[in-house]
């Protein structure tokens, strides 16, 4: 079997608030248990991007960012590494070929993440091994240390490493909230499957309006 490269990512628009599909829970995000995370937003996965949903789905991460850093909620980071060792990058070659390593050579800057949206003292950068967030990570243990169990979840792709991420997060009883306009995927057809998936089978799916408002809450005192 041939390695699939990245495809070319035609425009398309993020769903609107009316278009999220109907979930099996009514969770809301709360600041004393959320974190967030920033999923692979490195430029090697957003060069495929044509336009839209480019500038939009990076505006919306940006507010929850500055949501997150304003209610001191842990903020957590994935970034693939420049240059695996064949054994660590396992069965991803067979289906991605040899991903940022291909590159990194003559796009030296390939595994950074986009500028506007750059870790800062504080937030943790995981090294991202498999689709999941939680594989091969500190993830779950620094979620538990810090008495956090929801985990809402932005970046790329959302068919792939953030549906797996948010099946992952249910498994261990950590509360997946898929932001359906702070993701983005190969196309709308993919971006709602995501969607749909997260509602039905293992999370709750928001905007990133009802995110801030929900994150810009009080926090008791006592909370994390």
């Amino acid at each position: 079997m041939i390695a699939v490269a990245l495809p070319k990512i035609d425009p398309y628009q993020l769903p609107t608030v009316a278009e999220l599909p109907s979930g099996r829970v009514d969770w809301r995000p709360e600041p004393a248990r959320a974190a967030l995370l920033v999923h692979d937003m490195q430029r090697y996965f957003l060069k495929p991007f044509a336009g839209s949903p480019m500038h939009e789905l990076t505006a919306n991460i940006a507010r929850l960012l500055a949501i997150a850093r304003a209610q001191r909620i842990p903020i957590f980071y994935t970034a693939q590494p420049s240059r695996p060792e064949p054994a660590d990058r396992g069965l991803q070659s067979e289906f991605w070929g040899d991903g940022i390593g291909g590159v990194i050579d003559t796009e030296p800057k390939a595994a950074d993440v986009l500028e506007v949206l750059a870790p800062e003292p504080g937030d943790e950068v995981l090294v991202k091994w498999r689709y999941s967030a939680f594989s091969r990570s500190p993830l779950a243990e620094q979620l538990a240390a810090r008495g956090r169990d929801q985990l809402l979840i932005s970046g790329v792709y959302a068919h792939i490493g953030c549906q797996a991420t948010a099946v992952d997060a249910f498994m261990r009883d950590v509360r997946p909230f898929l932001v359906a306009d702070a993701v983005g995927d190969f196309s709308r057809q993919r971006h709602d499957q995501a969607c749909e998936y997260v509602a039905q089978r293992c999370g709750a799916v928001i905007n990133t309006d009802a995110a801030v408002t929900a994150l810009a809450e009080t926090v008791p005192i006592g909370g994390n």
